[in-house]
């Protein structure tokens, strides 16, 4: 394809791929100003954001069978669809269980978008470019936490939290004319896919039989606990225990994107030199390192603001090198089920992020310890996972920035 049509396309999944991120990084400055407005604590905010997590996990596992009967482009017309009616709904919520509820809806919309890019670059590239494309992919990601909680934290300052959904909505309608004009459909309908319970089980269970994906699915999930649990946890750290403005929290959480994007923008260059299990293990194993000295220092206090920032931005490179790496890994093994598979590599994600954000929640410290508990406790548990789940890959398919090679 040619150059332009190849930045075209990074663009529009980049985006696709970003709105999920996007949905939860602008409102994350509002928290204290929709506690208020609802009369309830920030804590009780949190959760809807568990619930978005939640819709995430339970939403990919239902468009991965869609998108593998009807095609790429049909279910996420449904799904963009989804999210603008449900970012509106979050715009006129009146208290905190409609907000709970609305963002599931909103995140079940958005789960298409990311199902269908990661399927997409499956469809679209050879799988040697797949984790140098997921690290592009990663770029044009990295961009929703560098402008979205700075963006939100202007909007909640000049105008009411509720004018940041109408945002979110107008997004949302750009990227759906975006795939209506410019997005090839890269997997026509399948009429022979059936959408019966019993089949589409049975695809999950194929996926699921491979030992490469569940190594790298899994492993990946929870060494992305540690940005969920980084997300989840920030506007409490920052703006509730370090009392930091609104504002100059967005520009932290921008500063902080640094490190996922630098560490993502290496790794293409890096990947070109070694194998992504070699980029995976020296990743996982320098994460455990950082998020137990992060979570000895919390214990006793050793780190001010910022000292809490070093720690974090650690960890988010170590999930930035880390990441597209599982992901390339985790669908190397498959072409004729590529959604469903992709459906449950998110779903993993989400379900496992999920986990962590109810973790801090349900914790209502107001310091960096439940984020650095939960950061030190996936990693080593990602370690772990694929040191072990390695031993039980019988044809492991390599996906590398110069080579794919079968063993």
């Amino acid at each position: 394809m040619t150059q332009q049509k190849y930045t075209v396309l990074i663009l529009i999944l980049g985006s696709l791929t970003a709105l999920g991120p996007f949905s939860i990084d602008m409102y994350l400055p509002g928290f204290k100003a929709i506690a208020k407005y609802l009369h309830t604590s920030t804590d009780e905010v949190a959760l809807s954001l568990s619930s978005y997590f939640i819709g995430i996990a339970a939403g990919q596992l239902l468009y991965g069978p869609l998108l593998d009967r009807f095609g790429r482009k049909n279910p996420l017309y449904w799904g963009l669809g989804l999210y603008i009616v449900s970012s509106m709904g979050c715009f006129f919520s009146s208290s905190l269980e409609m907000l709970i509820a609305l963002r599931f809806f909103q995140a079940v919309g958005s789960c298409a978008a990311s199902v269908a890019a990661m399927a997409m670059v499956r469809d679209l590239f050879p799988v040697e470019d797949n984790a140098k494309v997921f690290s592009l992919l990663i770029l044009v990601l990295g961009a929703s936490p560098m402008l979205a909680p700075t963006v939100g934290s202007y909007i909640t300052a000049a105008f009411e939290w509720q004018v940041i959904f109408l945002v979110l909505t107008i997004i949302a309608v750009l990227i759906l004319l975006s795939v209506i004009f410019w997005l090839p459909e890269s997997y026509q309908p399948d009429p022979a896919y059936s959408l019966k319970p019993g089949p589409i089980i049975g695809h999950f269970i194929t996926v699921l039989k491979d030992a490469q994906f569940v190594t790298y699915a899994i492993g990946g999930a929870f060494a992305f606990a540690g940005l969920f649990a980084y997300v989840s946890s920030s506007p409490i750290v920052f703006i509730e225990g370090f009392k930091v403005s609104e504002k100059q929290f967005g520009w932290i959480f921008a500063g902080l994107s640094v490190g996922f994007i630098g560490s993502s923008q290496l790794n293409s260059v890096l990947i070109k030199k070694y194998k992504s299990e070699q980029m995976i293990g020296a990743s996982l194993i320098l994460m455990v390192i950082i998020s137990t000295f992060f979570l000895a220092g919390s214990l006793n206090h050793w780190f001010g603001i910022g000292g809490t920032i070093a720690m974090i931005f650690g960890v988010l490179c170590c999930v930035g090198i880390c990441a597209p790496n599982t992901s390339a890994l985790s669908l190397a093994p498959f072409s004729k089920n590529a959604g469903s598979a992709s459906a449950i590599l998110g779903a993993s994600q989400m379900a496992v992020g999920a986990l962590s954000s109810i973790g801090i929640s349900v914790i209502k410290q107001h310091s960096s310890l439940p984020m650095a508990a939960v950061m030190a406790a996936s990693s080593i548990l990602a370690l772990l996972i694929v040191f072990i789940g390695k031993r039980f890959i019988k044809n492991k398919v390599e996906a590398r920035g110069d080579v794919v090679a079968a063993h």
